[in-house]
């Protein structure tokens, strides 16, 4: 589908030409050498053609068809029946999270292109429990179009033997990063649907109590008719109420650091997003990173030059070092008018949103949910729900709308689990019984083939 307006450029359908497909979590060929035809790219089988959509049998998946695949312990329940376990095997890396490689591979039971993501070294210590098993709740827990979901989880092996998690997500084609450095032009309505679908996911983080801490063009995977979705969720975790309670500064890529993460603050909450999503905004805009600096503290520096010294007030939470810093600084003006020279999209509307978005004091930066009543998202809200949303539908009478364009999570994501992870055997208990249960009443469970050429390199 793609967007038409009078005279314009279509907006969606094409934003890739040809087969130029980014780095991560984009359509490959099969292991087996098929070219690739895209994300409805036959499936590539031994023997011979089948249609698209064939589910493949496990010993094309193992290599040679005298010898076939090697068939790992199945799940076992006594409590009930479950079909053998069919084998998936990697095709090759497509990208790298927080924590994490990602491969793209064939789905055995359906033929589908999905994403693996394999999370190593889970058990290493405490921390690193704690953290994984947190993501992987929050992909299991979110619903929403815009935020990057679980579609299943790999079938742990015996408890002694689990070392790693494999989560299986949606495939995508590209991230925003890619687009952004590609000579694919962006148009105007393009960065209305992006920057609306991004705004539209993290309000739907916040809802439930999320932050990301990693907002960056590269963990905003798009497709070519501009479907986004928000992915990576290594450094995410759930807002603190308690502000003497200290928070990590070690979060979010420099480039799209808030300067009270720069400062040293030691409390934050989802205004760090926002901020993120402002300096994505004015890259989407100039086709550039907004504060490019070598140094956290050159990086402070550069956001001064362009929003002024902050008040006394903006630097309450600040540690002593940057406090220091900003002061012993001369005085610097705001200089806010050089947005308007990002490019010929730099309207007023855009650059006053943009202003919102980039405010030194998190107290006084726009939320999320207040950035989508924006006047300069209407048209990225009416493209999005006229032909791209899963929300609304369409009728031979027209366009059948839902009542709420930007909903919320359903309940709060609880974390109180992680009170009870007192040692790292106890977390992998944890871990095992959550996938086995989550795996209840499902489709057949997929493992990995562990003697195909493939995973052998996948586990280096």
């Amino acid at each position: 589908m793609a967007f038409h307006g009078a005279g314009q450029q279509a907006v969606c359908g094409d934003l890739f030409p040809g087969s130029e497909l980014g780095h991560k979590y984009f359509c490959v060929g099969s292991s087996c050498g098929a070219p690739s035809t895209g994300l409805s790219a036959t499936p590539c089988l031994n023997g011979p053609t089948a249609p698209a959509g064939t589910p493949r049998h496990p010993t094309a998946l193992g290599g040679s068809a005298g010898g076939g695949a090697a068939v790992p312990q199945p799940y076992s329940n006594p409590a009930s029946e479950v079909p053998s376990p069919a084998e998936m095997e990697p095709d090759r890396p497509i990208g790298y999270g927080a924590f994490g490689v990602v491969w793209s591979v064939t789905d055995p039971r359906d033929g589908r292109k999905v994403a693996l993501k394999k999370m190593p070294n889970v058990f290493q210590n405490l921390v690193s429990c704690k953290r994984v098993f947190r993501e992987l709740r929050m992909l299991c827990f979110f619903k929403h179009d815009n935020v990057l979901s679980a579609l299943d989880i790999l079938q742990p092996p015996q408890i002694d033997c689990f070392e790693e998690i494999y989560v299986i997500t949606e495939l995508m084609q590209s991230d925003l990063h890619k687009v952004i450095v590609s000579p694919q032009p962006l148009t105007t309505d393009h960065i209305k649907v992006f920057l609306y679908q991004i705004l539209r996911g993290l309000k739907y983080l916040h809802s439930a109590g999320i932050l990301h801490r990693d907002i960056k063009p590269g963990n905003l995977l798009v497709n070519s008719n501009c479907l986004l979705k928000i992915c990576d969720f290594g450094l995410a975790r759930v807002e603190e109420p308690d502000p003497s309670r200290h928070m990590t500064q070690e979060v979010v890529t420099q480039y799209y650091r808030a300067p009270e993460v720069l400062m040293g603050c030691r409390h934050y909450g989802s205004a760090i997003d926002v901020w993120s999503v402002g300096c994505i905004f004015a890259e989407l805009l100039g086709r550039r990173i907004l504060f490019q600096a070598q140094s956290p503290i050159q990086q402070l520096d550069l956001i001064t030059d362009l929003l002024g010294t902050p008040p006394l007030s903006a630097l309450a939470s600040a540690c002593e070092g940057a406090r220091a810093h900003i002061l012993r600084g001369p005085h610097k003006p705001p200089s806010l008018s050089v947005l308007y020279m990002l490019s010929d999209g730099a309207t007023h509307e855009a650059v006053h949103l943009l202003c919102r978005m980039l405010v030194f004091d998190p107290a006084k930066r726009i939320s999320g949910s207040d950035a989508l009543s924006h006047p300069y998202l209407d048209e990225g809200r009416l493209r999005y729900h006229t032909c791209m949303c899963q929300c609304c539908y369409s009728v031979p009478s027209g366009r059948v709308y839902t009542r709420d364009f930007e909903p919320v999570a359903e309940r709060p994501f609880s974390h109180s689990y992680e009170n009870s992870l007192l040692s790292v055997w106890q977390g992998k208990e944890l871990i095992h019984r959550f996938i086995t249960e989550h795996q209840q009443g499902k489709r057949v469970p997929l493992c990995i083939n562990p003697q195909s050429a493939a995973f052998k390199t996948f586990i280096r």
